[in-house]
């Protein structure tokens, strides 16, 4: 069963942040880490980071692999290779904070906002 978490634990925070700021420099964006997917037990362990990335009105579900290296953090994205068709953001719903977040955004600058839910996802 998969386990995906709003709480980021502690021991695996370096490792995400230096993903994600190579990730936001990557796509010249500004997402935030929202949630984990099977998080590993334990850090450093070269096992892949599956994260929710909300920002700009989306969110995404990434994989990263995070290494070290003599220059600091070595980052592989591991969806680089995969097609948008082919990905599983579909498969998995942003934890309930982002989503409320996105709409308090989204209802600030508009008149009105038409949110679509389809099939359990928005």
């Amino acid at each position: 069963m998969t386990t995906v978490l709003a709480k980021i634990p502690e021991h695996l925070k370096p490792e995400i942040d230096a993903a994600l700021s190579w990730f936001n420099t990557r796509e010249g964006a500004d997402f935030e880490v929202t949630g984990i997917v099977d998080p590993p037990a334990s850090a450093g362990a070269g096992q892949d980071l599956r994260l929710v990335l909300c920002g700009s009105g989306t969110c995404r579900q990434e994989t990263f692999r995070v290494g070290s290296s003599a220059n600091g953090p070595q980052i592989d994205w591991l969806g680089d290779n995969q097609s948008k068709a082919s990905s599983k953001v579909a498969e998995l719903d942003p934890p309930p904070g982002p989503l409320r977040q996105w709409i308090d955004e989204v209802s600030g600058r508009h008149t009105f906002t038409v949110l679509l839910f389809y099939r359990g996802f928005w």
